[in-house]
């Protein structure tokens, strides 16, 4: 496990099915997922509620610690480990499940067209919620952060309605879109072994069997290549006859490194993440922002704006720098793709992470106490604050490994995938920008 986890090879993997048999028997048996997704409807409404008519005083309402604190930092570190399994439990398309099994939608598949331009509208989405978040203070807010929240549910249930199956998981869910692009470093990932597919003509795992549906996002294990679209969900495990869908352990790197920076996902919400990062710990972190956002009118929407604009087109930039770089980035069998893309996606998300996570340390110790005040029981003696010293050595710590990630997946480019193409001053001139990003994730945050 250890060799397939920490030495690239492409070929190496572990079938977990085959080791852990339990494992399977948990994928094979539907009960387990449905009691997953239940326990997350449940806390899901409850948070809505809280947050809609609960005390709207940040320290008197425990929703905002659950939602931003527990919620989304645990979403962001399963990607590393699980991929899209998050995405197999969500409870958002829960409303148009219900509407599904009632009959109450269009037995229709999305339109061809939704493939070819979701990666704009998820990216586009991203993008709205990211800069609202900031704009907005959402993490002070619970109406705020329940209006959010009812924003995805009802963008869910609507295509529901619209659409058999999860239209909106598969093609225009923001959170869906970038776990899918980080789930590109997951230490797992799910693939059909296809010398099993061969032959077979009926496609459960893809059109369902009987009553029982088949994937909810209109893959098939058969058609699933990468992490990008795959919930791990596990519906074609027990529908397969040929016992073709396995779980497999796998090097961390090993799908940045192969797809090369090739799908349109990764291309676009990469820049703008990195971007909207950088933002965020400038806006939050340091004074002269305030000085600035003075000179315009005081005005939080324009100064983010602006900074957030300037940090886009600056990783744009870097991106078709490394391109130019590498001085390979189109073959005929493999079309274009994009190098310096699949470089910085460690840093990306273990920023995302840093930020995350740089709140939950900061609010965790407050969790009792605010859960005293909010239903009215003396837990102040319950509270305790985690060590300044011990939040930034992990921050920084977080960036560091970023930092390494970015260059190992640069070093097998140069190295391996594109040896002998890339000139060596190139190459240093690609770890330079590696070490220059470091260093401003490494002051701002």
């Amino acid at each position: 496990m250890l060799k397939v986890l920490f030495v690239y090879d492409p070929e190496a993997r572990l079938d977990l099915f085959e080791l852990f048999p339990r494992l399977k028997s948990f994928f094979s048996n539907r009960r387990n997922f449905a009691i997953l997704r239940t326990f997350g409807d449940i806390v899901f409404t409850i948070l809505i509620l809280m947050g809609l008519f609960g005390p709207q005083d940040p320290s008197r309402n425990i929703m905002l610690f659950i939602s931003w604190g527990v919620w989304w930092t645990s979403i962001v570190l399963s990607w590393f480990f699980v991929g899209r399994m998050w995405c197999g439990v969500c409870p958002f398309p829960g409303i148009g499940r219900i509407f599904q099994k009632l009959g109450l939608y269009r037995k229709k598949l999305p339109l061809q067209t939704f493939s070819k331009y979701c990666a704009y509208g998820a990216t586009i989405l991203l993008a709205l919620i990211l800069w609202v978040e900031a704009v907005t203070h959402m993490k002070y807010s619970p109406f705020l952060t329940s209006l959010l929240l009812i924003s995805i549910l009802l963008g869910a249930t609507v295509f529901a309605i619209l659409y058999k199956g999860q239209a909106w998981c598969r093609h225009f869910c923001p959170m869906g879109k970038i776990i899918g692009a980080a789930a590109t470093m997951s230490i797992l990932e799910f693939r059909p072994l296809l010398e099993k597919c061969r032959g077979c003509k009926d496609f459960p795992c893809k059109r369902g069997k009987g009553n029982i549906p088949g994937c909810p996002v209109y893959l098939g294990a058969y058609a699933v290549k990468n992490n990008l679209l795959c919930l791990v969900c596990g519906h074609c495990v027990p529908l397969c006859d040929r016992d073709s869908p396995r779980l497999f352990l796998r090097h961390p790197l090993k799908e940045l490194i192969i797809n090369k920076g090739r799908y349109l996902t990764c291309a676009y919400i990469i820049p703008f993440l990195m971007a909207s990062q950088l933002s965020r710990f400038i806006q939050e972190k340091t004074v002269w922002y305030q000085s600035f956002k003075a000179s315009l009118a005081n005005s939080e929407a324009i100064a983010f704006t602006i900074i957030l604009g300037l940090w886009f087109i600056f990783f744009v930039g870097i991106i078709r720098l490394g391109a130019k770089l590498f001085t390979f980035f189109e073959d005929e069998l493999f079309g274009k793709f994009s190098p310096m893309v699949p470089v910085l996606v460690p840093m990306a998300f273990t920023g995302e992470l840093t930020y995350r996570l740089d709140y939950f340390l900061h609010e965790v110790g407050n969790f009792f106490p605010v859960l005293g005040r909010q239903f009215g029981l003396e837990l102040e003696h319950l509270g305790f604050v985690v060590p300044e010293w011990l939040i930034i050595l992990t921050l920084k710590t977080l960036i560091i490994v970023g930092g390494i990630g970015a260059f190992y997946v640069a070093w097998i480019f140069y190295s391996q995938e594109f040896e002998g193409i890339v000139p060596k001053i190139n190459f240093f001139g690609i770890v330079g920008l590696i070490v220059m990003i470091s260093t401003l994730y490494f002051v701002f945050c």
